[in-house]
């Protein structure tokens, strides 16, 4: 190209980004596009927040029963099995009878802890004997930094669609979390029917969940 061409070229247009997958590949994305559904994702995660508070505990208690006891027959809890759970914040179904009776049964029970912002996730093994200190967004967490590796990471759903992708709380914690373990652990969402939403507008780097966990059931990815 003659020289006075290439000076008078237009600049690059900067509308799409590289952005790493949950792949591990890098992948081009739509800035624009991206910036929208982070302002979609905002909007419904408040109001989904907003409906899973305004539930009775009675509501929310039935819930979290039924839930445990279809995570009973879906992962048998024992010997071998390390299961990451959370503790329950903001009317999150509260799994903390089902981490006592699985640990009873055998199994190794952890809770994710931020260790750094844009950061994975690290997983401390709890018990019911552990001492608990306040970690990030205030939520108890086990004192003692004994690290273990999940066979098995049980997550809280803000959202989720039919395609089994999560709709967490806007951290990226969980994705990058996931991303980053080999092998990978089986992943499960639960949450209340109604986290249920058409679609989250999947991202390349989500990572959807091998199965959603609500008070009615469960849902296979691909089943």
């Amino acid at each position: 190209m003659p020289e006075e061409e290439r000076g008078t070229a237009s600049p690059p247009c900067f509308a799409h980004e590289v952005r790493e997958g949950a792949d591990g590949a890098f992948h081009t994305v739509d800035a624009g596009q991206e910036a929208d559904v982070k302002r979609w994702r905002k909007a419904e995660r408040e109001r989904l927040i907003s409906a899973r508070m305004a539930l009775s505990q009675e509501a929310r208690d039935a819930g979290s029963c039924a839930i445990a006891e279809t995570l009973e027959r879906l992962i048998a809890p024992g010997a071998g099995q390390v299961i990451s759970l959370y503790w329950p914040f903001r009317g999150e179904p509260d799994m903390r009878p089902f981490m006592t009776r699985a640990h009873e049964a055998g199994a190794t029970i952890a809770l994710p802890i931020v260790v750094e912002k844009g950061k994975p996730l690290a997983f401390r093994r709890w018990t019911p004997g552990s001492t608990m200190e306040r970690g990030v967004w205030n939520i108890l967490q086990p004192a003692e930094d004994v690290r273990v590796a999940p066979t098995v990471t049980i997550a809280p759903l803000v959202g989720h669609d039919a395609e089994g992708y999560r709709l967490g709380y806007g951290g990226g914690f969980f994705d990058r979390t996931l991303a980053s373990l080999s092998p990978r652990p089986r992943a499960i969402g639960i949450g209340l029917t109604l986290t249920r939403i058409a679609t989250i507008y999947p991202q390349v780097w989500d990572v959807p969940m091998d199965a959603i966990v609500t008070e009615e059931g469960v849902t296979q990815r691909g089943g």
